[in-house]
This record gives C-alpha cells, structure tokens and sequence, in this order.
C-alpha cells in the first residue's frame, strides 16, 4: 500500500528524501536574495538541458482556514486560472502551451503552489504572468460559481467515491481534535455548497502577497538575470500585514481511537495511525531522524520487513506500507497500513503490523539494514538530480515547512548518524495503545449498475 496516496496533499518529503545531495554540495548553487518588499528569490543554476522550472510558494495552506470556510485555500488555486485584469480566463494556461511548456498547481495543509514548466528562453513571461496574477486576479461571483462545483466534483471522483481516500479522511478527522490537520484539504462538502465569492477573496487579499511567498528557479538560467527579471516584476509592490497565526496545539491523546468507514469496496483496508513528533531543530533533534530510518526499515525498498515478512512470507496482506513525515508545518504522525489478503482478517493484519514493530522494539535493526537505508536515500538524490522539477520542489517544501533549503544538507547529515540503537529506542517509545487512532473500512456490496464518474471539465491536479 502506498500511504502517500493518503498523505496530505503533496507533503513535504522526509529526511529520507527532501535533502539535497550532502556528499558533493554544489558552492553558492543556489543562490538567493530578497527584494525590499519581503519576496525571496531562490535560483539553481542547472545547464544540462535549456529548461527552467518557475515556481511561486504562498506560506499559505489549508492549516490556515477556519471551520465554516474548509477549502477555500484549494478553491482560490482554481481560481488564479481564471483571468487577472489583463487576462481572460483560461489564458494563463494558453500562453504556458505556446510556450512549448506546461503548467499546474497543488495545495497542502502547509502551503499553496504554482509552477510552470518551459523552455528557458520564456521563464521572462512565465516571471511577468505570475507577478500579475499575485496582485491583479478577477474574482466574479459567476467564475467562482462554476468553478466550485467544479471543485465540489472533484471531491466527489477523489473523496466520496474511493474508499481509501474517505477512510484516511476519517483516519485524521479522528486522530486530531483540535488540531487543524483534522480538516481535508478539499474541504468538507458542506462548506464548499455553502461557499461565496467573498470567501475566495478575502482569502486572496489577506494571503497573496510578496512578504508571504517565495520564487523559485531551477534550470538552464543565469541568477543574475533572473533576479533582475523577478525585481522589474515584482519590485514595485508593497508587502501587507499579514493575518497573524495562531498555532493550535493538539491536547495530549490518553487513550485509543478507533473508527470504521461503511462503503462499497472489494476488499477491506486497515490503517494504523501513533502521534510521532516533528523535526524542529535541525541541529539538535535525534527523534525525527531515527523515526525516518525506521520507516524506511519497514517499507523503503522491495526487501523491507513489511513487504518480506507480511506480503511474500506470512501472506497476510496484498498492500502493505509505513509513511512518516517530519518535516511539516504541524503535527505529525507515524502511519502503518494496508489491506488483508483473503481468507485473512483486519484484527489479524494488525496484529501483524504490531509484532513487526514490537520486534524491533525487542530485538533492534541489523548493521545491514541501517546502512542499506542510508545509501539508498544517498543515492536517490544523484537521481533527483536528474529533474530540474523535483529539485525545485525540495527547495520549496523545506522552505514551506518553516526550514531552510540549505538545511537539507544537515538532515542528511544528521541521518547518516542515526544508530541502530535509536531506531529501536524510538519503536519502544512511540508504539503504544495511549496514542494510537485505527480506521478501518468494512467493505459493503458493490452496485453492479454503478458507473464511474467522469472528470468534471477544467480538472487539472
């Protein structure tokens, strides 16, 4: 089972795989600097093709929204395709075409983010589009209309007609009660059928502005010139006060919960859900970095324990999986999940997935488990850096989540060190009943006249 289908939108990478290649650093690439009104400007110098990814991060994501106005932060990313005061709707995306480029967006708990994916000889108008869009976007009561059934549709095809996304959704909805990843990204129907335009904007006039974003440039450019390009476009606008944030912290959990979702599946699924805490200090945490090796132990190759022990040993299981994620904004959590083979049991499915980790508490990880962790995710860097995209979006999550990107030199660092004793330290600590949400689905019969439903026009995600 992949458990990232079930993460929060495009959550930011762990240690395991959100750190830039700390064996050969490239000195000053990237380069950085901030404009007077409070935009950062980061560009990596990358010549092997004459490409250039364009990004704009708003440190803005559904964490930030308010119960009553679920959504609104995805729902104001579909509309900065809907025309500014110099472009008619549907615009944006026609120009990034004849460009010979393409271009998207996405929206996590975290942060909001758009790019742009072009031949290196546009990234001027790409930098002048989405200057213009930060400021200058049209929000008309009959655009907005449409474009949230649109997204009410959406919800729909990707929440209420699959399982797994609503049993995920139940997942975090039960393991947080205060704590705003409770709520889906998406949003609750309720709250988009009862959304206003007022809503989008007012979100767009406190959020999208300079001193709340950051560009991002990867590619076959030269930095110098870009952030020539970003201050002629950027330059004259003024930064706003911002909203101020109010963290809220989620009250310490004292007993396990447990929660069952009825909808028409084949087969049932389980997942398995412990408070875990976050990297906040890069230099000094131990935790994080040993919960990450951990979660590569039990499900970060073809050979882990999960798949060996559960899958091809025992046959317990068809889809297995493990997902941690350190390095977000707010809380985090360690998941184990996945679906019984036939003939066999959710109960026994978790109690397998308990043994596996109440074994590592007993027993420890091998020498050569730990060190074929470590030089896999030191190797799947020299392959992130084939993508010009993907290091772009590394920057921009580590920077999303509060970090800095050169921080993800030192995570990397700081994982090579971890020890087979603070991995089996950390399965002693973390694993028990008092912190632990369970959702399970119970498949219910299929409707055999049931057809699927199509994407709604304008989808883009």
């Amino acid at each position: 089972m992949d458990l990232r289908r079930f993460s929060r939108g495009i959550a930011l990478c762990s240690a395991l795989a959100a750190c830039a290649l700390a064996a050969r650093p490239v000195l000053a690439n990237p380069y950085e600097t901030t404009l007077a009104n409070g935009l950062r400007v980061i560009v990596k110098e990358d010549r092997r093709a004459p490409v250039a990814v364009h990004m704009v991060w708003y440190r803005v994501g559904a964490m930030d929204e308010h119960d009553g106005t679920t959504g609104v932060a995805h729902v104001l990313e579909h509309m900065m395709f809907k025309g500014t005061k110099k472009l008619k709707a549907g615009e944006f995306n026609e120009i990034v075409a004849r460009a010979g480029g393409s271009d998207n967006a996405f929206t996590s708990q975290d942060y909001t983010a758009y790019f742009q994916r072009v031949p290196a000889a546009a990234l001027p108008r790409m930098i002048e589009l989405e200057a213009d869009r930060m400021r200058n976007v049209v929000i008309t009561d009959e655009e907005f209309g449409r474009e949230l059934k649109v997204v009410m549709e959406e919800r729909r095809l990707r929440t209420d007609d699959k399982p797994q996304s609503q049993l995920y959704e139940q997942l975090m909805a039960s393991a947080f009660t205060a704590h705003p990843y409770r709520r889906p990204i998406i949003g609750w129907m309720n709250d988009l059928e009862n959304m206003r335009a007022d809503d989008a904007r007012e979100w767009y006039r406190r959020w999208y502005a300079p001193n709340n974003a950051y560009v991002v440039v990867v590619g076959d450019v030269d930095h110098k010139k870009v952030f020539e390009q970003v201050r002629k476009q950027y330059g004259k606008m003024k930064s706003q006060p911002l909203p101020v944030r109010k963290a809220t912290a989620e009250p310490v959990q004292t007993g396990q919960r447990r929660v069952v979702v009825k909808a028409p599946a084949e087969v049932p699924q389980l997942l398995m859900a412990w408070k875990a805490p976050r990297l906040a200090d890069v230099e000094n945490d131990r935790e994080p970095y040993a919960l990450d090796v951990l979660a590569g132990i039990l499900d970060g190759h073809a050979a882990s324990r999960l798949s060996r022990n559960l899958v091809r040993g025992s046959q317990i299981a068809t889809e297995i999986g493990a997902y941690y994620d350190s390095t977000s904004r707010g809380e985090a959590t360690f998941v184990l999940g996945g679906a019984p083979a036939k003939g066999k049991t959710v109960q026994e499915l978790e109690a397998a997935l308990r043994a596996e980790i109440k074994r590592i508490a007993d027993e420890g990880v091998s020498d050569a488990e730990l060190e074929r962790i470590k030089t896999q995710t030191i190797a799947s860097q020299v392959y992130k850096r084939d993508s010009t995209y993907v290091q772009a979006m590394e920057i921009g999550r580590l920077e999303a989540a509060g970090y800095h990107w050169r921080d993800g030199d030192r995570m990397l660092d700081k994982l090579r060190t971890v020890t087979a004793a603070e991995v089996q330290a950390v399965a002693q600590k973390y694993f028990g009943d008092d912190t632990l949400t369970i959702a399970v689905l119970d498949p219910q019969p299929l409707d055999p006249n049931a057809k699927p439903r199509a994407k709604p026009a304008g989808l883009r995600h």
